[in-house]
């Protein structure tokens, strides 16, 4: 594993420990104020950084205590300048089976 593809992959571990902790500035730090997110479920796109909040609510609102949003697997591609990762993640009580979800996520590497 190459030096960035740890460093990518210990920023998306910190994220999801900040989505299980319901850290909005551990899971908003990193991200572009102009970030583009596309969803399954509505709203299906979030223009921003105050609309990719809001989407955390919706989120949290749906969850029971205490949250899962565990990684399961996470691939990390990462080139001279950006990276992409592809994750399968748990979504669901903690200790319980339930649903899964994937990620896709790109990211640039600053130097």
């Amino acid at each position: 594993m190459t030096k960035d593809e740890s460093l990518i992959r210990a920023l998306v571990e910190d994220w999801a420990r900040a989505v299980g902790a319901r850290n909005f500035d551990g899971i908003l730090t990193h991200h572009s104020a102009d970030i583009l997110m596309f969803d399954v479920l509505p709203p299906f796109e979030s223009k921003g950084l105050e609309a990719y909040r809001g989407t955390w609510d919706l989120f949290y609102s749906a969850q029971p205590e205490p949250i899962a949003f565990d990684i399961q697997r996470m691939n990390v591609f990462a080139g001279a300048d950006t990276a992409f990762v592809v994750a399968l993640m748990q979504c669901a009580e903690k200790g319980k089976a339930g649903e899964r979800t994937r990620a896709t996520l790109s990211c640039s590497v600053e130097r």
